[in-house]
This record gives C-alpha cells, sequence and structure tokens, in this order.
C-alpha cells in the first residue's frame, strides 16, 4: 500500500476502489428472518425473527474484529437474596457446553483476547482478535450455542465460586471502593443500584444451579441480547452467519416485565462512615441524577467534569491547591435507570476529613452563588469530544460504548450523546446541575440537618421511540483502506533514518499510513548520563518527568493542559533515572503543532513550587497506602532482598520510609539543577503510527530541537546477573482481605540466546495462558486464585533476568497455593510439557503477537525499541520463526536448564492472623475443569479502573 500523501487523485482513487468492495448497509441483500433497522455514521442495526438486535459497525482500515454479545440483564434483574448472581452467572458461562467443555482454552489457542463483564444494567461477553472470517465465524459460532446450551453444572459452581470471592476479597482490599459501595447503599434504598454487581458474599456462597438456571433461561435469550460486531469484517457474509446461528433460536413465550420499582426522590441529606485498617483518609459526595437517556444528563455530567477537571476543577482549585487534599476524582454515572455523580478527594493522613469534606460540600453548594463560565464549558467539552472520536475510531472501544448505550436503552445513545455535548449551552449545564446537585440529595460522610430542604426534581420517564423518530445523526465516516499488519509490510513501509542536527542527532522510525479518525500514535525517548552521573539522583529524576507538564517559564499547568486540549491531543511524560518518555496520541494534523509543545515544555519545565508541593503530598499519601498494600509490600520485600548497590546507585531499592524522606527533602532548585544538567539533546528516539504529515514532523523536530544543550553522554546502567540466595518471607498486612503470593528467580538468559524462544513458550505454557499449567490447577482445579501467572523478563543488553510467579487468594489459603505451585514446577520438571501442549501453545502465542501487530500504539513502541538495540522487524518475523519450530524436546530441555525450584525467594503479604484460620480447600485433588478470566499471555491486559462511570466485575 503506498505512503498516504494527501493528494486529492490518489485519495479520489482509494474511495472509488473501497466503493467496489465494501457496499453500503442499504445495498445489502438480507439473509431470511433479518430486517434492517436504523443506520447512524456506518453503525447499522438488524433484527432476527427471535427478536435479536445485531448492531454492525465495519472498518476496512482496521485490522482487528471485536465481538460483543450483550445481555440485558445484569445485577438489577437479581431477587433478594441473590446479590451477585449475575456475576456469578457471568463466570459459570465459561465452564462452557456439552459441544464446548472449555471455551478459554479454545480462545487462547485462536488467539482471542475474550473476556466478560457484569454491571447493573447488563452483562457483556467479547473477544478482539486478529481479523479473519473463520475466526468470526467461530465465535459467532460459539456465542449462540452458549445462549442454550450452557451447562451449569454443581461441580462447577463449586469451584467457580470460591473464584468469585477471591476476586471479591481482591476488590474488598480498596477503601474505596468499600466506601462508595456503602454510600450507594445508604442513597439507594428500594432500587437494585444500592448494591454492586459484585454483591453479598452470603448471597454468593449460598447461591445454587437451580437459581443460576432460571435466571439464565428467563434472560439470556435472543429477544434481551444486543449482538455489536466493529472492525474489520464482511457484513453480509456475517449477516448470513448470524442468520444461521443464531435464527433457529426460537423467540421465548415468556414475557420481559417491566421494573416497577422507582426509587424515591431523596428528602434529606445521609451520611456515612467507614473505619477500616491502612490506607489514606478518603471522603466523598453522592448526589442522585437523570438516566442515561435523559436529556438532562448530558448537561449534569458536564457541570460534574467542570467541577472534578484536574487541574482546571473547582474542587481541585478548593482542595489541592489549598492543601485540603492530595487528589481529587469523580463522574456522573450513565445507567439504564436514574443513577449518581460522585465526588471524591484522597487526603494525606494529616488532613482533618472534616475540614476536607465541609470544603467540598461548600463548592458543590456554591453552584447557584458563582454560576458556571463559558470558558469552563469549552474546555471540558472539548475534552468530552475527543474522547468520544478517539472511542469511535477504536473498534474495541466502538464495541463496548456501543453496547453500554444499548444497556441504557437504545446504542444510538452514543452518537445523540455526542451530539447533546456539542449543542449544549451554560444555560443548560447551570440549570440541571444546580437542580441536582442540592444538599437533600446529598450523601457524604455526615449528617447535615436542614429546617428547609432543597429537593431535586424527580426524573420523568423517557420514551425511547419518540426520542429517535427524527434521529438521523452524522454523515457515515469515509472508509479507509485496509493495511497489511506484517513484519516485512511493516518494516518497508516504515520510515528509518536519522536528522543530523548541529546539536545531535534525531533517530527516527516513522509510518505514514491511512487511520479511522485521521489518529497517530507517537514516542519520544529521551537518555542521558551514566550511572555515576546519576548517583543520588533516583527521587529527583523521577519527580522532574512527573512534574514536566505543571508549568514552563511562560505556561502554567492549566494553559499547557488547555492547548493539549485545543489540539485533541493526549500526551504522557514519564521516567526515571537517565531517561524521559514522552507518549502521545492526536489527529495527524496537530501532530507538528504537538511535538513542538512536547519539546518546549521538555526544555522550559519551571516546577513551581506549588505543583511540588502538591507532588510531594500525593507521594506521601500513595506510599500510606502502599505500606498496607499486599502487593507493595511483596514486590518490595523481594526487590530490597536483591538489592546489592550502595545508597546513591540509580539501581537501589529503597524502603518506604526512605523514599518518602527523599521525596519530602526534594526542593524546586534541585529539580531545576537536575533538569539544566541532564535534559538536553544528543539521544533522542522518536517514533510514529498513523496518519501525519512526515515532512511536518520532521521539521517541528528540528525547529525545537534548534539551540537546544547537548545533554550529558548516555551510557546504559548495567543490570548483570546476579545469584541471590532464597529466602521466604511473610510479611503482615492486618485487615485485608486478600494475599498475595510473589515469587521470584534470578536468571542468567538474554533475549537474543539460542535457548530463549523456547523458554518464552515455556513460560506461556506454565503461567502465561488459561492453558497453561499453573492457571489449571490454581485457578480450575482448586479455585484458590481469581490471577495466577507466571512472567519471565530478560535483557536484550546481557544475560540477566527474572522468572516470576503471582497470584492472589484468602490469607487462609495461602499454604495451599504455596504447595499447589512447588506441585506444578515438580511436575513439569520431571514430565515435561507434552508435544499437543506445545503444538497449541505455539498456535496461541503467534496468534497473539499477530494481534500486537495491528495495534498502532504498540508498532510504535516496539520502533522505540528496535532502534535503542539496532534492530527491525526482521527480529520479531525470526522470533516468530523460532518458536513455530519449536518442539516439545527442546522446550523441556530449555526449561529444565534454566528453572530451579529451589532457588525461588517468596514473599507472602497476608492477614496473619487470618490465614491461622483452618483451610477452605482439602488437599485432595478436585476433577479438572475450565475457568474463565483474565488475559495472562502476550495479549492485552485488564486494567482496574476503581472509579470508573460504569461500575462492573469480570
Amino acid at each position: 500500500m503506498p505512503i498516504f500523501f494527501h493528494r486529492l487523485a490518489r485519495r479520489a482513487g482509494e474511495l472509488l476502489a473501497l466503493a467496489l468492495v465494501t457496499a453500503p448497509a442499504w445495498a445489502l441483500t438480507l439473509p431470511a428472518g433479518v430486517t434492517r433497522g436504523p443506520s447512524v455514521q456506518g453503525v447499522t442495526q438488524y433484527t432476527l425473527t427471535n427478536g435479536l438486535r445485531v448492531v454492525l459497525a465495519n472498518d476496512d482500515s482496521q485490522s482487528t474484529t471485536t465481538v460483543n454479545m450483550t445481555y440485558l440483564a445484569g445485577a438489577d434483574r437479581e431477587n433478594y437474596g441473590q446479590a451477585g448472581m449475575a456475576h456469578v452467572l457471568e463466570h459459570m458461562m465459561f465452564r462452557g457446553t456439552p459441544r464446548l467443555r472449555d471455551p478459554m482454552a479454545a480462545f487462547s489457542r485462536r488467539g482471542l483476547a475474550a473476556n466478560g463483564s457484569t454491571t447493573n444494567d447488563r452483562t457483556s461477553f467479547y473477544a478482539t482478535f486478529a481479523a479473519d472470517p473463520k475466526t468470526l465465524d467461530w465465535f459467532l459460532d460459539w456465542q449462540a450455542d452458549e445462549m442454550v446450551h450452557a451447562l451449569l453444572s454443581p461441580e462447577d459452581l463449586t469451584t467457580e465460586r470460591k473464584v468469585v470471592l477471591s476476586e471479591m476479597e481482591r476488590d474488598n482490599n480498596s477503601p474505596v471502593q468499600v466506601l462508595l459501595q456503602t454510600m450507594r447503599s445508604t442513597a439507594y434504598q428500594w432500587n437494585h443500584y444500592g448494591h454492586t454487581a459484585m454483591g453479598t458474599r452470603s448471597d454468593v456462597e449460598s447461591v445454587n444451579v437451580g437459581e443460576l438456571r432460571t435466571f439464565y433461561h428467563k434472560y439470556y435469550q435472543p429477544d434481551d441480547a444486543v449482538l455489536v460486531i466493529t472492525g474489520r469484517f464482511d457484513p453480509a457474509q456475517t449477516l448470513r452467519v448470524i442468520a444461521t446461528a443464531f435464527g433457529k433460536i426460537p423467540r421465548p413465550t415468556r414475557p420481559l416485565l417491566p421494573d416497577h420499582t422507582v426509587e424515591p426522590v431523596q428528602d434529606g441529606a445521609r451520611q456515612v462512615t467507614l473505619r477500616r485498617h491502612g490506607g489514606s483518609p478518603y471522603v466523598g459526595a453522592l448526589y442522585h441524577i437523570p438516566q442515561a437517556a435523559s436529556p438532562q444528563y448530558i448537561p449534569v455530567s458536564l457541570g460534574v467534569a467542570i467541577l472534578t477537571d484536574t487541574p482546571s476543577g473547582r474542587l481541585y482549585h478548593a482542595l489541592v491547591k489549598t492543601r485540603l487534599s492530595t487528589s481529587i476524582d469523580g463522574f456522573a454515572a450513565a445507567m439504564r435507570q436514574p443513577g449518581y455523580a460522585f465526588f471524591g478527594a484522597q487526603l494525606a493522613p494529616t488532613i482533618d476529613p472534616d475540614k476536607a469534606l465541609a470544603a467540598m460540600e461548600k463548592v458543590l453548594d456554591s453552584i447557584g452563588s458563582r454560576p458556571f463560565t463559558q470558558e469552563e464549558l469549552g474546555r471540558i467539552k472539548r475534552e468530552w469530544l475527543t474522547g468520544w472520536d478517539q472511542t469511535y475510531a477504536d473498534p474495541g472501544a466502538l464495541a463496548a460504548a456501543l453496547a453500554s448505550a444499548s444497556a441504557h436503552g437504545d446504542w444510538r445513545l452514543f452518537f445523540l450523546d455526542r451530539d447533546r455535548v456539542k449543542n449544549a449551552t451554560l444555560a443548560q449545564v447551570q440549570d440541571a446541575t444546580q437542580a441536582y446537585l442540592v444538599g437533600s440529595n446529598r450523601t457524604t460522610g455526615q449528617y447535615l440537618p436542614t429546617i428547609d430542604p432543597v429537593r431535586a426534581p424527580a426524573s420523568t420517564p423517557v420514551d425511547l421511540a419518540a426520542l429517535f423518530k427524527h434521529f438521523q445523526g452524522g454523515k457515515a465516516p469515509v472508509a479507509v483502506p485496509a493495511f497489511d499488519a506484517s513484519p516485512a509490510n511493516i518494516d518497508a513501509r516504515t520510515q528509518r533514518h536519522s536528522l543530523h542536527l548541529p546539536n545531535g542527532t534525531v533517530k527516527l522510525a516513522l509510518l505514514s499510513k491511512p487511520t479511522r479518525g485521521d489518529t497517530v500514535q507517537a514516542l519520544m525517548l529521551l537518555r542521558f548520563g551514566n550511572v555515576e552521573d546519576l548517583r543520588g539522583t533516583r527521587s529527583v529524576s523521577r519527580a522532574v518527568a512527573n512534574l514536566l507538564d505543571n508549568g514552563t517559564t511562560d505556561m502554567t499547568r492549566q494553559q499547557i493542559q488547555d492547548r493539549f486540549n485545543q489540539l485533541q491531543a493526549n500526551v504522557d511524560f514519564s521516567g526515571s533515572g537517565g531517561a524521559v518518555v514522552v507518549n502521545l496520541s492526536c489527529k495527524g494534523e496537530y501532530l507538528p503543532q504537538v511535538t513542538a509543545l512536547v519539546l518546549k515544555i521538555l526544555r522550559q519545565a519551571d516546577f513551581p513550587e506549588s505543583e511540588l508541593a502538591n507532588y510531594q503530598r500525593q507521594a506521601a499519601a500513595s506510599i500510606e497506602d502502599a505500606m498496607s498494600s499486599p502487593n507493595a509490600r511483596a514486590a518490595q520485600a523481594l526487590a530490597r532482598h536483591d538489592n546489592p548497590w550502595p545508597k546513591d546507585d540509580i539501581r537501589y531499592t529503597p524502603s518506604f520510609d526512605e523514599t518518602l524522606h527523599a521525596v519530602q527533602s526534594l526542593t524546586r532548585q534541585d529539580l531545576l539543577d537536575f533538569h539544566n544538567k541532564f535534559y538536553g539533546t544528543g539521544n533522542i528516539e522518536f517514533s510514529a503510527v498513523g496518519q501525519f504529515d512526515t515532512k511536518a514532523l520532521e521539521q517541528a523536530l528540528t525547529a525545537g530541537l534548534k539551540g537546544w544543550h547537548k545533554a550529558p553522554a548516555h551510557q546504559r546502567v548495567p543490570n548483570p546477573y546476579r545469584a541471590v540466595p532464597p529466602q521466604t518471607f511473610t510479611l503482615n498486612t492486618p485487615g485485608k482481605t486478600n494475599a498475595v503470593y510473589l515469587s521470584t528467580l534470578p536468571v542468567k538468559v538474554k533475549d537474543s540466546d539460542a535457548d530463549y524462544p523456547a523458554l518464552f513458550l515455556a513460560n506461556y505454557l506454565l503461567g502465561g495462558s488459561e492453558t497453561s499449567r499453573l492457571w489449571n490447577r490454581l485457578r480450575v482445579q482448586d479455585g484458590l486464585s481469581y490471577t495466577v501467572q507466571s512472567s519471565l523478563d530478560v535483557s536484550s543488553h546481557e544475560p540477566s533476568g527474572q522468572w516470576s510467579i503471582y497470584a492472589i487468594t484468602a490469607p487462609k489459603n495461602t499454604s495451599h497455593v504455596q504447595s499447589d505451585v512447588a506441585a506444578v514446577l515438580a511436575e513439569v520438571l520431571s514430565k515435561g510439557f507434552t508435544p499437543e501442549e506445545v503444538k497449541q501453545g505455539i498456535a496461541s502465542i503467534l496468534n497473539y503477537r499477530k494481534l500486537q501487530l495491528t495495534r498502532d500504539g504498540a508498532v510504535a513502541s516496539t520502533w522505540i525499541d528496535y532502534m535503542r538495540l539496532g534492530r527491525d522487524y526482521t527480529w520479531w518475523s525470526d522470533l516468530d520463526k523460532k518458536l513455530a519450530g519449536l518442539t516439545a524436546s527442546k522446550v523441556n530441555a530449555a526449561l529444565r536448564a534454566v528453572l530451579r525450584p529451589s532457588q525461588f525467594s517468596t514473599a507472602i503479604a497476608e492477614d496473619v492472623a487470618a490465614a491461622k484460620q483452618p483451610q477452605a480447600v482439602p488437599a485432595g485433588k478436585k476433577p479438572e475443569t475450565k475457568s474463565p478470566g483474565e488475559s495472562q499471555g502476550p495479549g492485552p491486559q485488564k486494567r482496574s479502573a476503581p472509579l470508573s462511570g460504569e461500575q462492573g466485575v469480570n
């Protein structure tokens, strides 16, 4: 495919070619029993006679396909005593059918990044994979099979129940999550939104197969489901497959009764107090707001964003700037029935919670006396619309957004919300936010009696048919040609050269190609100094990188954010020691301007005293949390065990107290001195993938770097292999309902070693996927852990690395986890992996690697690594070939040469008192079955979002 130069003639030719191969929705010949519904901007609905709604959003420019099957039945459909049952059923669906007993293993073998999630309003099952008609057909057939033939056996429930409880215990470790749930249960007295989809422990422990089957047969039906498909696929062929797979399922005769429960308007302020061990103080306020389909929802959500934005938000200025909190957050939850808005503030241990909460309430109560401004609204609207554009351009994100909108009433809400944001006036936002953010509608950490309470208006039902009667939406997107995401084509299409400037060289890897929404992903890496130069700079180097965009000599933090906002860019600065990384994404037309601003920030960062003070408060709160976190305690114990360096060495691992003291001792002059000495030209790499003009980018880099002084010459800080005496650490984390098991082994391996491909695959088979030995033993067979995995991290520079094993569990089961891990390692070393395991592992891992090549951000990041190492995508292809040629004997020989179970050091962080309780899991082996979970292999990893707008569980 030729490089895209924005030439009119070539663009016209591309569009003509696309018109010949991609027929519009209205031109498709529909299978029997399928009717066409509404169509908005390239997204079209079809309906089968059994009631299944199918939403297709074809985008041939993508290299992936996403399928999302959403049932409009979440925790809100549960009866009394069944809290958490919908989530348990989501897990049980991955236990398979008589035809496919182990779907997660099948997903892994085919390279599908698949999972499920449950919220109050819906349950979704989804997968993303490299575009392939056969894989799409197979996954759709599985979805149809699961809709009718899920096993739901008592044996599977016994094991899966423990996995769900493990997940619940993990969430219970977060005081913020528990506080939010307590506030919700206080605010909602009758509606099911008063409890989360995770449910309650007693109900999860008591739910039986009969209840699950009743729920399944009632709601997991075609007339209560929405099937969304996005990315690259053939719409006509896909509709035929859907009609064949799902059309034979009859429309159920049972009625779907409406939910008659209406939460009354809250008639007085409510207050809750939560007391738990560990963590930092936190205060919050929660208000009832209209449902997602209401015309008032968007105005209220924009008002919430004006209040909670960082650093422009009113709460940030009132609490963080005045040192009453270390950070603020908040969101407006979009839900099918009237939802809620949440405002929260993290506090340092020395801050008075009553004073912080009073300051928060003062801001929230002052909207009438201090109206919003047009500048505030304009900033938030630009941020919101930039996020919408990025979601629309990403098949996976678009599928999730359309599914959520369907659960809220209609998938077209995704487009209607955009129009409502564009058209929202200052008066609408002011009136709606002021109406709902009143004292009598608030639930906080204290009770405030009011003589004459002001009540929020009642939400009125939305007539969705009338709402969309004349709705058209915007124009359909222009089709973008497909891109061949093979290593050979990535190499051929990437311009690799250097800018030779008077003050240094910039290495470039620029892959210009058409993308949906004309987006581009880019990275910049600056490296400087050596191990001697960097002595004593561990804390200051990290602080400088974190505070770069908090102000320059002529721009405030707010002005920097506003400028990035105007350029529709997401930019992140990070780094420590002798490196700083800038990760950015934007529309291609703005890439030169964004790059110029990034370079200005890197050169002119000024580190205001107020921002440094806030950074120090945030660091103190973070360290306080880490001191009681099982994950942080375990990781630090092992890192300090392998800690031979002097305290001023950049490689030294400090204690929590040492870290806190170092951060609190920083001065603005320290940051300025480090920045002036180390930041400069001389060793810079820049990569970009997407729609952009390479010449304009190079001109921006040349102009932005002109006259900047050279940084101290970079020399990589070595990290040689060193033997570490094995040791076991037991760390007490009282009050934590979840324990962490972490075990590490130093390995003398380099990624260019002949045995590395075999070790790479061996780790995948040991604990890197849902078919791995550790997964099957700890998660599937014994139900001990929601998350268990192994990882192999080795150097590209020297034979040095680490093999790690990680699991979470209940404190009373940690000894069983230890014995299970030991048994798995002993068995794999004595018997080895089977030829069939190796064959399936190769196919699975190659599919995941193929999927990685379709992600522009991943390609840009890989190019940064390859430029540092003098490699190109031939290295990627060679590793694929080596993996494909592996045999069981080669894998087992490499594993036995490196894996030494007796040399692992292990940290167990747990509530020691709880661990002394009798074990819940007997020592005998249970029948082996399969189970779902997060992707633990080279596929995408699930991220935790403790305070996202849609509260769901996986």
